[in-house]
């Protein structure tokens, strides 16, 4: 019997990192439906909210309380995890919901506590009585020894899984699945199959830009498609500036680099800019010289057409 209640207690355990995401959608739904009801006043005079802006979000989130902790006994984030708070100070090792105490205790800590702590800046913003201070001063100690006290907790929290939140502990609510979780087998191959395509996939993200794919393109040209190198004559110029050798268009201001191939000279320029050690992708030829095609090389292409 002992050793089943304590199969039950580990198969029932939430993870630690259960518990933190479901803090984090916790925080995720508040942004989103505080963006939405601000969209709502988009259209009225700017800063109608600033000055009840405390107010309006306690209403909210009290709102969202009453439909999820006090009638579920789980927040919306736990819910989608498969979680939900249980009576830890209950005896019983059965589930227990939250008592209606509990629930009504943690909106005053969790709901209250902000409303009071965003309060007492907007009081103590713009004050500088003696008065005032040292209210500010007393206000400041307490903030400081409540966010001393959470830190401790989630120490004792990372160190024994229970208690995310420092008003869980006080309250004694502690997360718990809702349905008993199976133990899942997780092939280890096919994460490590995984793992292995996202790191190639990332090497190649990191190495691809650093590749002169023009460059590479053009030798493999020259080692796939040897070609015999021809003297450079008027004749061989205008027999091959019919196309640009790199667009493969009418040359456009037409141009040669020391060979018999003939560029346009947006193309060849912008590539010998983009690479200075640019070659010609025909043959191979460096670029030694950038000179324009002569007008009688141009004339006879044209009576050749």
């Amino acid at each position: 019997m002992a050793s089943r209640d304590e199969n039950m207690k580990r198969t029932n355990r939430v993870l630690r990192i259960s518990q933190l995401d479901a803090l984090e959608l916790n925080k995720a739904l508040e942004q989103l439906v505080w963006s939405q009801f601000t969209q709502c006043f988009h259209g009225f005079k700017p800063g109608l909210l600033a000055r009840f802006e405390p107010e309006v979000k306690a209403f909210l989130w009290l709102f969202l309380w009453r439909f999820t902790v006090y009638s579920k006994s789980a927040t919306v984030g736990q819910s989608v995890l498969n979680i939900q708070y249980r009576n830890d100070f209950s005896p019983n090792l059965r589930y227990q919901p939250l008592s209606k105490n509990q629930k009504l205790w943690y909106a005053v800590c969790t709901i209250g506590g902000k409303w009071l702590e965003e309060r007492c800046y907007d009081l103590f913003r713009n004050r500088h009585v003696a008065s005032f201070r040292k209210a500010k001063q007393c206000v400041n100690l307490v903030v400081g020894l409540l966010k001393l006290g959470r830190l401790i907790n989630f120490l004792i929290f990372l160190q024994r899984g229970k208690f995310a939140t420092l008003t869980e502990r006080l309250l004694g609510i502690r997360s718990v699945f809702c349905r008993p979780q199976n133990v899942r087998e997780v092939g280890f191959e096919y994460m490590n199959r995984e793992l292995l395509w996202h790191s190639f996939a990332e090497f190649l993200i990191f190495l691809l830009p650093l590749v002169n794919i023009q460059k590479l393109k053009a030798k493999l040209s020259s080692w796939c498609i040897p070609l015999t190198r021809a003297p450079s004559s008027d004749s061989t110029l205008a027999t091959s500036g019919r196309q640009c050798s790199l667009c493969g268009e009418w040359p456009t201001m037409p141009h040669t680099i020391g060979c018999e191939h003939v560029f346009c000279y947006y193309c060849v320029k912008s590539s010998f800019l983009f690479d200075v050690s640019f070659a010609c992708p025909k043959c191979g030829t460096e670029v030694h010289s950038l000179q324009p095609l002569k007008s009688g090389i141009e004339m006879t292409e044209v009576n050749a057409l």
